[in-house]
């Protein structure tokens, strides 16, 4: 498997970069987000990167961080979610968000993303639920802060379970300790994410 890239930019669109990396050019697929966070054409990029395999294709893809690409691994080994899918949903969410809508049972976040209907939001929280909540920490690195946040779900999901026994609905819930420091305290949590959702209370 190769793991990463580093190398020159010599080219750049919307969803794809090719990057030179010894004399080789690769070309590999990226979230929409990674390619606007990605430097300009010539300039040197490093990409965590993931190689597909399938009977007819082999694709390359590429991410900013080695959280971003565990989630998309995650993602991707559910029933209905292929790499364009997995993409997609990437484009849409950062990596903690989707952690985030996984471990509080948000299905309707996915939505955001093209080609996920209700339905296949749904099997993304329902198959990947645990995973995230328990299995995903003891598979990444320790000292990998970009999977920390996307991992350290624990105490968030507390946070919006409490402010939906306050009368909160689960996605603006969610929506509002996604914008939290995950580390905080799950008391902290609540109250900040209360103060950004002053007067919403049902």
């Amino acid at each position: 498997m190769i793991y990463s890239l580093n190398g020159k930019i010599l080219e750049k669109g919307a969803d794809r970069v090719v990057i030179e990396c010894g004399g080789v050019g690769y070309e590999v697929r990226v979230p929409l987000s990674a390619a606007s966070a990605l430097p300009a054409q010539g300039s040197t990029a490093t990409l965590y990167t993931f190689l597909n395999i399938t009977e007819n294709d082999i694709s390359l893809f590429g991410f900013l961080t080695a959280a971003d690409r565990q989630m998309f691994q995650l993602l991707t080994s559910v029933s209905g979610v292929g790499p364009k899918v997995g993409l997609a949903i990437l484009s849409a969410l950062p990596c903690d968000r989707v952690a985030l809508a996984i471990s509080a049972g948000d299905a309707k976040a996915f939505t955001a993303a093209s080609g996920v209907g209700p339905k296949l939001g749904q099997r993304i929280v329902l198959e990947l639920k645990d995973k995230v909540g328990k299995g995903l920490a003891g598979e990444i690195p320790a000292g990998d802060a970009g999977v920390a946040a996307a991992v350290s779900v624990g105490g968030t999901a507390q946070a919006v379970a409490a402010l939906c026994a306050l009368g909160y609905n689960q996605s603006e819930a969610a929506q509002a300790v996604a914008r939290l420091d995950p580390a905080l305290p799950v008391e902290e949590l609540v109250r900040l994410a209360l103060r950004s959702m002053a007067g919403k209370v049902r």
